[in-house]
């Protein structure tokens, strides 16, 4: 499905176009169009391919999805895969989004996500001074809206260890916390798999040779490359804290075990000398109704 094919000059947003004119605004100095489609049709992407000759191999993974976060060159065109969570309920959905800039043009192909990205579109053209660089800069807006996505993930997962720890430490150490963690680990796995790939990928885009494309903008990348290396130290942060969490967990139950165990020694002690009493003397009555009866 189309969501927007916008044509775009010297920063300024020219007018709203059908694809059958990309191939004409293309070819216009100082002109770029910033396509974006969701969950497109065969149809759709073979249309696309041809207008803007995008490379084979990169489409073939956009038809089949389910890529890991990467970037890609193909001649003076880039091609990146970037991973979109998003929360469903109580758990983690993952979507994605594929993006192909070339010089005049910037595709973007969204899959099973539902946050989109119009307040992307709104916040370039409300800067036409860095719009003007083009397919550049609205691939660097584009990766920084959802790598920066992730950190109320993040944030939410926190609060999430924070609310079982309070429950452990309350004496309320049972399977359920146990079932938690380990749901919670899952959760950073999903965010791991998706800002990890990102620390090599996006140090192609600032530092020794620069693809054409990124040229003139390597302080923006830079940025984006920042964010993942936050995310990783937090979610490894996170994951250490879930361990100590769950070794916490079996230790306090262990311990309460133990306080069981002497509860029940002490209560069998109390026992002890009536028992030895009963049986001492119990049964040893000389007159008892029946002792020699021949039953």
């Amino acid at each position: 499905m189309l969501v927007n094919c916008v044509v775009y000059q010297n920063g300024v947003r020219l007018a709203d176009i059908p694809l059958s004119q990309i191939s004409n605004y293309v070819a216009q100095p100082n002109c770029f169009v910033w396509v974006a489609i969701r969950d497109p049709e065969a149809a759709e992407l073979d249309a696309l391919q041809e207008e803007f000759g995008l490379h084979e191999l990169a489409v073939e993974d956009v038809r089949h999805g389910q890529q890991r976060p990467k970037i890609e060159e193909y001649g003076r065109s880039l091609f990146v895969v970037l991973q979109i969570i998003e929360f469903s309920g109580a758990d983690l959905h993952t979507g994605e989004v594929a993006i192909f800039a070339g010089h005049n043009y910037v595709l973007s192909v969204r899959h099973h996500a539902e946050h989109g990205f119009a307040d992307v579109r709104k916040r370039a053209e409300e800067e036409p001074e860095l719009l003007q660089y083009g397919s550049a800069y609205v691939l660097y807006a584009l990766m920084d809206t959802v790598v920066d996505r992730y950190f109320p993930v993040i944030d939410a997962l926190s609060q999430e260890i924070e609310e079982i720890e309070e429950r452990i430490f309350a004496e309320q150490t049972t399977r359920a916390n146990i079932e938690a963690l380990y749901g919670l680990k899952q959760k950073l796995m999903i965010v791991k798999h998706a800002a990890g790939p990102l620390l090599e990928a996006a140090g192609k885009l600032h530092g020794g040779r620069v693809p054409p494309v990124c040229a003139g903008l390597q302080d923006y990348f830079r940025d984006v490359h920042d964010h993942p290396v936050r995310l990783n130290q937090s979610i490894d942060n996170l994951r250490d804290t879930v361990a100590t969490a769950v070794s916490v967990n079996l230790a306090l139950v262990t311990l309460q075990e133990n306080e069981v165990t002497k509860k029940l020694a002490a209560y069998a002690a109390l026992a002890a000398a009536p028992t030895v009493m009963a049986g001492i003397y119990g049964m040893n009555f000389q007159h008892m109704p029946e002792l020699n009866g021949p039953l």
